[in-house]
């Protein structure tokens, strides 16, 4: 078994989001970082809001991390009060080192994963995603890519074989994975029609910047037209690009981590 991928789940913990349906049992597999955050006006103070709000937003992480533990998760919990939720989670997605962000959709059942392949880059950290998540499952998942142009049917091919070989060395059975290969020149409805089939979605961050990662660009338009859950694969950090990390207008002191 191969060691359980680390999963950021935001969520807005005071504007009534919650855990959906099914999202739980998808988890079960994983290490889950769970960040309950409250954006603020710019205004107010983040320690007067985390004075006002701290005891209530702390009930409903409990309840969240209840419910995840029980499924079989392990779970580590943040609570941040911040001018700028999207800084926030871009933030704990490295202090973390998170594999991926999960928007977390409602799902009856996993059954079918559809796992996005855009290309080379990233493919360690989806495969571990993958094989971390699934691995014991009895489910079946399918790498889908769209050949680019100039891409052979062949070059496609290795592409994918190359990923079923490393997932199987990561504990899949060779049996459970699928591989599909389409070209189009509309890229996103292609996927989110075919995502249609399937319980949940994993697919690479598109964009080297954060800023897009699933509220943003074509990760996030999947996320918002298709159903299911979404797992976001986001990129390593590049070593040479480390920006000090700016935590002025936000407060998570008090965090708490189980």
């Amino acid at each position: 078994m191969t060691d359980r991928p680390s999963i950021l789940v935001p969520v807005r913990v005071l504007e009534g989001e919650s855990l959906p349906e099914g999202v739980p049992d998808l988890l079960a597999d994983a290490h889950v970082v769970l960040l309950g955050y409250h954006v603020i006006p710019d205004q107010t103070a983040t320690g007067q809001a985390r004075l006002q709000f701290e005891e209530r937003a702390n009930r409903r992480l409990d309840e969240f991390e209840e419910i995840l533990t029980d499924a079989g998760a392990t779970v580590e919990r943040r609570l941040v009060f911040t001018h700028d939720g999207q800084q926030t989670i871009d933030r704990l997605i490295y202090e973390h080192d998170c594999l991926a962000v999960l928007a977390p959709n409602a799902t009856r059942g996993v059954e079918d994963i559809l796992v996005a392949v855009r290309g080379t880059v990233g493919t360690d950290r989806l495969t571990r995603t993958v094989a971390g998540l699934f691995g014991d499952r009895d489910v079946t998942v399918t790498l889908y890519h769209i050949a680019g142009e100039g891409e052979s049917d062949a070059d496609a091919q290795t592409l994918l074989d190359g990923l079923v070989e490393r997932l199987v060395s990561l504990g899949m059975d060779e049996d459970s994975v699928e591989t599909r290969v389409e070209r189009t020149n509309a890229v996103l409805d292609t996927i989110i029609e075919a995502a249609d089939d399937y319980d949940a979605v994993v697919m690479g961050e598109s964009d080297p910047s954060l800023t897009t990662f699933v509220f943003g660009l074509p990760a996030d338009q999947v996320a918002d037209r298709f159903l299911g859950p979404v797992f976001v694969v986001q990129r390593e950090r590049q070593t040479d690009d480390e920006e000090k990390e700016d935590e002025e207008g936000e407060d998570d002191g008090g965090d708490e981590a189980a």
